[in-house]
């Protein structure tokens, strides 16, 4: 991806300190995620193209204010994600990341993400979607979003098999719509990156996923 570097500035350790290749080459995968609402060049700040294009499409570079949404969230919603593999039901932790779950759910409710494809798979780490630019097959790709971002909600939830989190760029504070399904545990992420929802239902279609699948219809559901 244009403007991909394993170590994101600000972000990741020194690599000299860590010994052990494996904890190296899990650091390195920790930057594909980084760089998921917007993949940054090796100066470290937002791409130059979402400074150009609309913030209909693309996230801004320097949101000149945070989302904060409206939305009144009960705690017993469900985010039901259907695809062409089968259906993938995910529980939110609204009380650990609530305007994060608030605004995911303002976006379904809008249909924003009907017709989003996944565009990153990574075996054993991450499937990732919710970039709007991969409705087009958009060579932005990766750097889409709602129009704004949302303050981190980091939490002492662990990355675990299923676990749900938004991808953001180097800025803690970069997250639109653009979040990943965890593939593995993935202790590296931990406390780094808003988690906000856990697969319930559906994780062995969740590990078919491919790039290029579609999500034809996200869905809120609500206990009656």
């Amino acid at each position: 991806m244009p403007g991909f570097r394993g170590t994101m500035g600000g972000t990741m350790r020194d690599s000299r300190s860590y010994a052990a290749p494996a904890a190296l080459l899990a650091l390195v995968l920790a930057g594909f995620v980084l760089s998921g609402c917007g993949a940054a060049p090796s100066s470290g700040q937002a791409p130059a193209a979402a400074k150009t294009e609309s913030t209909a499409s693309r996230s801004p570079a320097a949101p000149a204010g945070l989302h904060t949404s409206t939305v009144k969230v009960k705690g017993d919603e469900t985010w039901v994600i259907t695809t062409d593999k089968g259906v993938i039901e995910i529980a939110f932790y609204a009380d650990k990341a609530p305007n994060t779950v608030a605004s995911m759910i303002e976006l379904t409710d809008r249909g924003y993400f009907n017709g989003i494809k996944f565009h990153r798979v990574e075996p054993g780490f991450v499937v990732q979607g919710g970039d709007p630019l991969s409705k087009t097959d958009d060579p932005g790709v990766g750097t889409g979003g709602p129009g704004w971002t949302m303050k981190a909600e980091f939490n002492d939830i662990k990355h675990v098999e299923g676990s749900v989190a938004m991808a953001r760029t180097s800025a803690p504070d970069s997250a639109g719509s653009q979040f990943y399904l965890a593939l593995a545990a993935l202790p590296q992420l931990d406390g780094q990156y808003t988690v906000f929802g856990h697969v319930i239902k559906g994780m062995d279609v969740v590990k078919q996923i491919q790039v290029g699948d579609v999500m034809r219809s996200v869905t809120v559901r609500r206990a009656q």
